[in-house]
């Protein structure tokens, strides 16, 4: 707590907590996007495929290369694909975060709510079970999961 000439203030952990019951129904389910399509590959493609697509792609797609007297709405269509591509690539050229990619599309659910700073609060429907706090991706708030039943 801090003292002196202005109004004091109480430095104390946040916590932002609907029971589960809310909770659960404030979360929504966080819309999955097939990388793979994105890249046009099939999962089981090498990661050397993977790669040559990526490219291909990110190559046609790239605001650079896209012609001056084109629609400003095809040059936002491409710009938004060019994105995707690259956010695909993030995924899927790592070999970690593809292994991750892979699992949770094998039927994990990840639920998450909007936190108040932009960020998100995320939890597979495993974790849910175990944990109690959750903490924003992007800021020091934290939720509580509230387990009944």
């Amino acid at each position: 707590m801090l003292t002196g000439p202005f109004p004091y203030y109480s430095i104390e952990p946040i916590r932002e907590g609907p029971l589960l019951v809310q909770w659960m129904m404030a979360f929504e389910q966080i819309p999955k996007k097939d990388w793979y399509s994105i890249l046009g590959a099939d999962p089981s493609a090498s990661m050397s495929d993977l790669k040559h697509k990526y490219q291909k792609l990110i190559l046609l797609y790239h605001p650079d290369k896209q012609s001056a007297d084109v629609p400003a709405g095809t040059v936002e269509e491409c710009i938004q694909k060019f994105i995707e591509i690259d956010q695909a690539w993030k995924i899927l050229g790592n070999e970690e975060t593809k292994k991750e990619y892979d699992l949770q599309r094998q039927g994990d659910h990840t639920f998450s709510l909007s936190c108040r700073c932009g960020g998100k609060y995320s939890v597979s429907k495993d974790e849910a079970e175990e944990v109690t706090l959750i903490s924003c991706d992007t800021c020091s708030l934290i939720i509580e999961l509230l387990h009944y039943g």
